[in-house]
């Protein structure tokens, strides 16, 4: 099995390659997602470290479980061989109706099959009223032409 684009990346390949992450991570399936990552794959995220497709299945089920409406957007900051920096931000909210955003980094580096080996991601959130949500499309990847990081001012 092996996920396009490959590694050494260029700009183009390295924005492909976030904005395919950004879809399947809408896409909110645990098991798609966990295919793109290598079968060892190596995760930290905010706490948390673990090994493997099934730890990364059994984490996003986790999450996904309990945050609803869940929307992502991620952004390239910078890329170099075989390794990715994204920016992101998502929303959500909880059980309880109570809005949050998060904002984030990770860092991925990548097998030469395309696959993800590494990723390592810090996030921080705060709690946002029902007002001040700006991802508002519906669930699944965000549309083409909806704005971006940047453009959002984020």
């Amino acid at each position: 099995m092996s996920r396009p684009p490959f590694p050494p990346f260029n700009e183009e390949t390295a924005a492909l390659k976030v904005r395919k992450a950004e879809d399947a991570w809408n896409g909110q399936s645990p098991e798609q997602v966990a295919l793109a990552y290598t079968p060892d794959s190596r995760w930290r995220n905010r706490a948390e470290t673990f090994e493997g497709r099934d730890r990364i299945v059994e984490f996003l089920t986790r999450k996904w479980s309990r945050e609803f409406d869940y929307r992502l957007i991620k952004e390239l900051w910078a890329f170099q061989d075989n390794r990715i920096a994204v920016r992101f931000a998502y929303e959500y909210r909880d059980d309880s109706g109570f809005w949050f955003r998060a904002y984030g980094n990770e860092n991925w580096e990548f097998a030469p099959d395309g696959l993800m080996r590494q990723r390592i991601a810090s996030i921080n959130e705060l709690p946002i009223s029902e007002s001040q949500r700006l991802f508002r499309w519906r669930q699944g990847p965000r549309p083409q032409d909806y704005a971006g990081l940047s453009t959002l001012r984020l």
